[in-house]
């Protein structure tokens, strides 16, 4: 079996294509240092295509997220303000508990009141 390997002619359509191409030099060649050159330019450019995208990012990141802290707060401070009860009911839905707060304190402390008024006697 070897014998048969070793006596058939090695040949490929490709590669007898390929050594038949007349390579031709082209007009303008670059040494290793103009590549290198090139190279760097290249990242240098970059580079700085790089931070000037991550700059434009970064201020774009920072005014969306003042607008959104500033809403978040604005509506922080209304919910606060509507609780306390010095903004009026949203759509009838009152949460003002200052006047509970205040009611059952004064329920409260005019009980103990009343009891310590009946205490001292």
């Amino acid at each position: 079996m070897t014998d048969k390997i070793k006596n058939k002619k090695s040949t490929s359509v490709v590669s007898d294509v390929f050594a038949n191409v007349k390579f031709k030099m082209p007009e303008q060649t670059y040494t290793r240092r103009e590549v290198d050159a090139l190279i760097a330019a290249a990242l240098a450019e970059a580079k700085a295509i790089d931070e000037a995208s991550m700059k434009k990012h970064n201020r774009d990141a920072t005014v969306i997220s003042m607008i959104l802290g500033f809403t978040v707060l604005a509506f922080f401070v209304d919910g606060l303000l509507r609780l306390l009860g010095v903004v009026p009911p949203f759509m009838g839905i009152d949460i003002d508990i200052l006047d509970k707060i205040t009611q059952r304190v004064e329920s409260d402390i005019l009980s103990n009141v009343k009891n310590l008024k009946n205490v001292i006697k």
